[in-house]
């Protein structure tokens, strides 16, 4: 697979998942978000496996304990940023999850710094910065009208930063994405079940409710959104692999606007350009300076 199938394949990824906001969201009116999750990540733990089990046969071995243990580690950041995703859908609206949640592309090169000392390009600094101006935007110009739900999905986009550099540094490693998604999905699936267990009623009517919203997340938005993430991630970096998924920001206000006739404020529109840009600038400013740095040292030598 070649880096721009990689990408496409990711782009198709936050195409779903942008579309799977909106069953998130209609869900919550019904069961809560712990159940949630928990049942969505169990439903895709069960479609997945059986292909982690051929990839293995084809392999001809099962994945080494140190493959294991780097699986569940991108596990719980998987849980960290489904929950923090679903709690914060009950306080804010789908637009606002979805571009807040495409912070994490300014969170990668962060976590890549502090977990692996790779230290991201310059324009990391100043585009945090226009990113943080675009929450302020998304607002409505008013600090008082940032949302708890807000809150939760900025968390949300630090643990989607960490799971998307731990699963391309895992993944790349192990050659074994169909095992990595099949463990993720089931690590998130039974600390979610334990903990809902334990704080949130459930019923069956409940479950009935949100069937229809736990059987699209769990076998599209999980089930197969995330395997072509780990898929595409085997072929690109994780900087390129985070601006191509963070266009389900885009994706997710689409579907919100179409789907549950969501508005902005005219502010807001201009924050959600600025994450957006954002977003580009932190991945292609880099590249095109690369490129011209080459080219001039092409030149020099010639």
């Amino acid at each position: 697979m070649t880096r721009l199938q990689a990408n496409l394949v990711l782009l198709l990824a936050a195409a779903i998942w942008g579309g799977g906001f909106v069953a998130q969201s209609t869900a919550m009116a019904t069961i809560g978000p712990f159940w949630f999750v928990g049942l969505r990540f169990a439903i895709a733990a069960l479609a997945v496996l059986p292909f982690a089990v051929l990839e293995a046969r084809r392999i001809g071995s099962r994945p080494e304990r140190r493959h294991m243990g780097g699986f569940l580690l991108v596990g719980l950041a998987l849980f960290g940023g489904a929950i923090t995703q679903q709690i914060g859908l009950q306080t804010t609206t789908v637009t606002n999850s979805s571009f807040l949640t495409g912070l994490y592309v300014v969170f990668v090169p962060v976590i890549s710094i502090v977990i692996f000392q790779r230290f991201p390009h310059w324009i990391v600094w100043p585009v945090a910065l226009l990113a943080l101006i675009g929450i302020f935007l998304l607002s409505g110009g008013n600090i008082q009208a940032v949302s708890t739900g807000d809150l939760w999905s900025i968390a949300c986009a630090a643990f989607w930063g960490l799971q998307i550099v731990l699963a391309g540094h895992f993944v790349s490693r192990s050659e074994r994405p169909l095992a990595l998604s099949a463990t993720q999905f089931a690590v998130c699936a039974i600390v979610s079940l334990m903990i809902g267990i334990a704080v949130e009623p459930v019923s069956l009517d409940a479950v009935g409710g949100a069937l229809a919203e736990i059987l699209y997340v769990g076998l599209i938005s999980s089930g197969l959104a995330f395997v072509l993430q780990v898929i595409g991630q085997r072929h690109t970096t994780a900087p390129q692999a985070a601006i191509f998924l963070s266009s389900e920001a885009l994706f997710g206000a689409f579907f919100g606007a179409l789907l549950l006739d969501e508005t902005l404020p005219p502010l807001g529109y201009l924050g959600c350009g600025l994450i957006f840009a954002a977003m580009l600038i932190v991945e292609l400013v880099p590249e095109l300076l690369n490129r011209r740095r080459n080219a001039r040292l092409q030149s020099t030598r010639s």
